[in-house]
């Protein structure tokens, strides 16, 4: 009984200090762990959000990349990292993906990080070279019936969001095509500048720069409505492709055991930093929507993205490592 009633006196003196402490943060630097190389939209989403966080609280929040295995490095590192609001990790959509991509991981995929908020969400776009004969969707869906697996589609790599846009075409265009990955996103746009590879699915900022450009052609975007940075460009249903809807989302989430009011303070900031109207107009010009679902909302979120990305796995076929 004395046992116990120390316990709780213990437990009551070091309530309010940690509540405290919670209240405070950040009370030190920031770490946001980005788990590809630099340069990239999650990278570019990431920064963004570093800056805006450290302009709102006054303390750093800075951005480490630690790419490598398809996110998996940089994931495992936040996974492991201490609780205590030190450190984040900004992922995005292939993390829905890991699971049915690999057979054994070093976390847990379901408990071992919490999802947080989403920074932003951005439709895909299926694109083609300039020199490309196809303009439109129908067209390109009839030359690859004519034809099964002549023309080909490119990726940044097995298993890789690109591929697996690529395969959710492929399946609701009901065509066979012939799947060219390259080792990173970046060659793939390459590839199909370079007319390499006929087609390639991919994130919408990803392809603004090379569209504008004039390098290649958009034939649609994944996406419920048209996007403002191409406002000529249509979406996936004004093409005739009402099932083929998805979006590359990139968002937050902390180690398991990160306090709950920590978790629900960083969801706050980054939603408040997502309302400036800078951030706004940035993120608008890279065909971006802005986030910050709530804490709850947001983990619904993500455990339909996995569900539904492992239905597009497993009908492609792709087998886990």
């Amino acid at each position: 009984m004395k046992t116990r009633h120390i316990f709780c006196l213990t437990a009551a003196l070091m309530a309010p200090l940690l509540a405290s402490a919670q209240s405070a943060w950040p009370d030190k630097p920031v770490r946001l762990i980005v788990p590809y190389s630099p340069g990239g939209t999650t990278d570019y989403a990431a920064r963004q959000i570093a800056q805006k966080l450290t302009e709102q609280t006054g303390k750093s929040f800075y951005v480490e990349n630690k790419a490598g295995a398809s996110g998996m490095i940089g994931s495992d590192l936040v996974a492991k990292a201490a609780p205590d609001g030190g450190t984040f990790l900004v992922n995005d959509t292939t993390y829905a993906m890991l699971p049915h991509l690999y057979k054994k991981m070093p976390w847990d995929h379901a408990t071992g990080l919490v999802p947080v908020t989403n920074i932003v969400d951005t439709p895909l776009a299926l694109v083609v070279g300039a020199a490309s004969p196809y303009k439109t969707v129908e067209q390109l869906i009839d030359a690859a019936r004519k034809s099964p697996d002549k023309l080909t589609f490119g990726s940044g790599g097995i298993g890789s969001s690109t591929h697996l846009g690529g395969e959710l075409f492929k399946q609701n265009g009901k065509v066979s095509l012939t799947h060219v990955p390259y080792k990173g996103a970046g060659e793939a746009m390459l590839g199909v500048v370079s007319g390499q590879v006929d087609v390639l699915v991919t994130a919408a900022p990803t392809a603004i720069a090379q569209i504008n450009g004039g390098k290649i052609r958009a034939l649609l975007v994944t996406s419920p409505k048209r996007i403002a940075a191409l406002p000529d460009v249509p979406t996936s249903a004004e093409a005739g492709l009402k099932g083929f809807t998805a979006t590359n989302w990139f968002g937050i989430a902390a180690p398991k055991g990160t306090p709950q009011a920590i978790i629900d303070k960083m969801q706050a900031e980054v939603k408040k930093a997502l309302a400036s109207p800078d951030l706004v107009k940035r993120f608008a010009e890279q065909g971006a929507e802005p986030g910050g679902l709530s804490v709850a909302d947001f983990q619904k979120f993500v455990r339909g993205q996995t569900d539904d990305w492992g239905k597009v796995i497993k009908a492609a076929g792709v087998q886990p490592e």
